[in-house]
């Protein structure tokens, strides 16, 4: 059934695909924001602030361009201005996955985005090179590496104001270490620990220096996720260190990882490992949550926290919180409700930018160049593509499968959902090239067009159209006729519920799906999520043909949010908890009802008070307020419009919704155990949303 209602949900967003051109920004545009900030993957970002302009750098790990580079004016809108580099400039083999070598997850991570001096650095780890540094007087390059070698990653990076400089780095026991100004190396024998083991303090450290006092900002995973801020009058410490977030989840559970069975000959399994992805703990946290991410101070004086959070198969993305210091700490989140943090929520107040996503997606290759959102898998044989006649060509090398594909250009899915369609064109391909569209991860999986049909039929315009899912080591072949030597191939992503299926065209117009509903998951090997991928490998170790691509589109049916939010509608309050519908009683309380109750007193309408915040106002009139502190029985109904509470709509997508006091910064809801009434003193939702502060909206007409 699930399967049928998602490909009936494609289907009828692709009659609308024309009109639907946008794709997802946290800007609301009306004021506020909604996060995650990106729908696709940003991991490990590390914010910086220099004027009016604010600079975000994240982790790339294998994929090139590296360490990517994006600016914003307000801290909600933002554009992908730079990478510190077009390829690893190391001549290892893995860095260019020859002769079975690879970098999975082991490239550039962790960067640590600095201004000083008049230009800006950024720091990094490369695995099994030691600490890496990136300077340049403009963010938008060229960019200087330097090569500072030396056992330091994960890290941040202080600018004292004596002109020293100082790493921070290391899990659990925490390390401070000089290093030198000219970006050398480290300097010799600095090196101390400067908070011990045993002190519940973990990795990805962001550090400051406020007020005189030095704030160390880092996430530990031990037993599960939260976000630790330590502080000390001496950069060597001693430090005292509490929580400053922990359980923002914004009701997403942690993505099911992929097990990968001892012993394999690759650690990226290969065709045929028997992969597992298990199912996942809907109810806990895990290290889903909110975490790792850096501190920012806007114009205005307002702090800012930007972490990273675990979006399913999506990867890991960047959200938006706004930082209240309560005894000279920075907490996560509004007065009344520290440690958590709204999903939606006012914009920063600093000069706005127009509501835009920081790529373009779509691209039909007439360029001189690729579109900044591309990234090859590993470096690429430049001598092997080009973009030639308003197409990108690849030319076929050997490898038995995709993720051992040279040349393979990438790009992150977008959530969370979307529709990916390519042109691809196939005279030029030679016997045992396989070429198409996929999913870089582990497992993999793709569709495409596979040399010959078969050892002993003459191919004329006969090919074989294949979908290979790596999972489960299964092949769905069928032949197709391609008078023309093109097809349209499909990619349908559901990645909030970690599923995705292919679907292929001979006419660009009715397309056919291939192979089942794949299981998605995240992994531990690439550190990155599902990526799309164009490639073109020979299966028979021989160098091939050649693949052309043309008009990559990506439709984003969920981006367009202007509806989400039910004004002018009569509706019912549904707790996912529960699955029955809030009641306004004659008594003067909210309770619930029979599922079946579609009386006046569970019907609703909003009024809009601006900037996202509504009052609800039953349909006989009454108004919902909070008496007293918001414990059970405490949500009441009033025919006082001035007594309304005034709420902040928390857009969970798909109908869904939190309401957040303006007043207290907690949330109505139910508990679906106890048989209370409902009470305004949630802290937000859990992860499987059935805490009983989630709700979906239903429209009666």
């Amino acid at each position: 059934m699930r399967r049928i209602v998602f490909l009936s949900f494609i289907i009828c967003q692709l009659i609308f695909c024309d009109a639907v051109a946008q794709s997802w920004t946290a800007d609301n545009g009306n004021g506020t924001f909604t996060n995650p900030l990106f729908y696709d993957e940003f991991s490990d970002p590390d914010i910086l602030r220099v004027g009016d302009d604010y600079y975000l750098a994240g982790t790339t790990m294998h994929s090139v361009p590296g360490l990517v580079i994006l600016h914003s004016t307000d801290l909600v809108n933002w554009e992908n201005i730079s990478y510190c580099f077009d390829r690893f400039d190391f001549p290892d083999d893995a860095f260019s996955l020859k002769n079975h070598k690879e970098i999975y997850g082991q490239g550039v991570w962790a960067p640590a985005i600095r201004y000083a001096n008049g230009q800006f650095y950024i720091f990094t780890n490369i695995n099994g090179k030691g600490l890496q540094c990136y300077t340049s007087k403009d963010i938008r390059g060229p960019w200087k590496h330097h090569n500072m070698q030396g056992r330091i990653y994960d890290l941040s990076v202080l600018f004292d104001d004596d002109g020293k400089i100082y790493a921070i780095h290391g899990y659990g026991e925490v390390r401070c270490t000089e290093l030198k100004a000219d970006m050398s190396g480290p300097i010799e024998s600095t090196e101390r620990v400067i908070i011990p083991e045993g002190n519940a303090v973990g990795e990805g450290h962001h550090i400051y220096k406020i007020g005189g006092m030095y704030y160390l900002i880092s996430t530990d995973y031990k037993p599960n996720g939260r976000t630790l801020c330590s502080r000390s009058r001496s950069i060597w410490g001693p430090y005292e260190t509490i929580t400053i977030t922990a359980d923002e989840t914004f009701g997403y559970h942690a993505a099911p990882l992929t097990k990968i069975p001892r012993g394999v000959k690759y650690r990226i399994g290969e065709d045929g490992t028997p992969f597992g992805i298990p199912t996942v703990d809907k109810d806990a946290t895990a290290c889903a949550n909110i975490h790792q991410g850096g501190i920012v101070e806007d114009q205005s004086g307002q702090w800012w926290a930007l972490l990273m959070m675990d979006f399913h198969s999506i990867g890991r993305t960047v959200t938006l919180a706004p930082i209240t210091w309560k005894d000279g700490w920075p907490m996560l989140g509004l007065e009344g409700n520290l440690g958590r943090a709204p999903r939606t929520w006012l914009k920063p107040n600093v000069a706005s930018a127009a509501p835009h996503a920081p790529y373009d997606r779509n691209e039909d290759f007439n360029g001189k160049a690729l579109g900044r959102i591309w990234q090859w898998n590993h470096n690429p044989d430049d001598s092997k593509w080009s973009l030639k006649n308003g197409r990108l060509r690849l030319q076929s090398m050997p490898a038995e499968q995709l993720m051992w594909a040279r040349n393979t250009l990438t790009q992150r899915v977008i959530g969370p959902s979307s529709i990916t369609t390519v042109e691809l064109y196939t005279k030029g391909m030679k016997d045992g090239d396989v070429c198409g569209l996929g999913n870089i991860n582990v497992p993999c999986s793709w569709i495409g067009v596979s040399l010959p049909l078969s050892p002993s039929k003459k191919r004329g315009n006969t090919y074989r159209l294949r979908c290979f899912e790596q999972l489960t080591n299964d092949t769905v072949d069928i032949n197709v006729e391609l008078p023309q030597n093109k097809i349209w191939l499909r990619s349908m992503g559901d990645y909030d519920n970690d599923q995705a299926q292919y679907a292929y065209s001979l006419d660009g117009v009715h397309f056919q799906t291939l192979g089942r509903m794949m299981p998605l998951s995240y992994q531990l090997v690439t550190f990155q999520g599902s990526r799309h991928a164009l490639f073109a490998f020979n299966s028979k170790d021989k160098q091939g043909g050649y693949a052309e691509f043309d008009n990559f589109t990506v439709v984003e049916p969920k981006a367009d949010r202007s509806g989400n939010i039910p004004y002018g509608k009569t509706f019912r309050i549904i707790n996912l908890a529960t699955g029955r519908p809030a009641i306004a009683l004659e008594h003067g309380l909210l309770y619930d009802a029979k599922s079946t109750d579609k009386s006046q007193e569970t019907r609703f309408r909003l009024i809009d008070k601006g900037q996202g915040q509504v009052v609800l106002q039953c349909a006989d009139g009454r108004y919902v307020f909070c008496a007293g502190y918001g414990l059970a029985g405490d949500v009441r109904l009033t025919a006082d419009s001035s007594k309304a509470e005034v709420f902040m709509w928390q857009d969970y997508l798909d109908h869904e919704f939190m309401l957040m006091s303006m007043r207290t910064h907690r949330y109505i809801g139910k508990s679906p155990t106890t048989g209370s009434p409902y009470s305004m003193d949630f802290p937000g939702a859990d992860p499987a949303r059935r805490n009983g502060a989630v709700f979906r909206w239903e429209e009666v007409k």
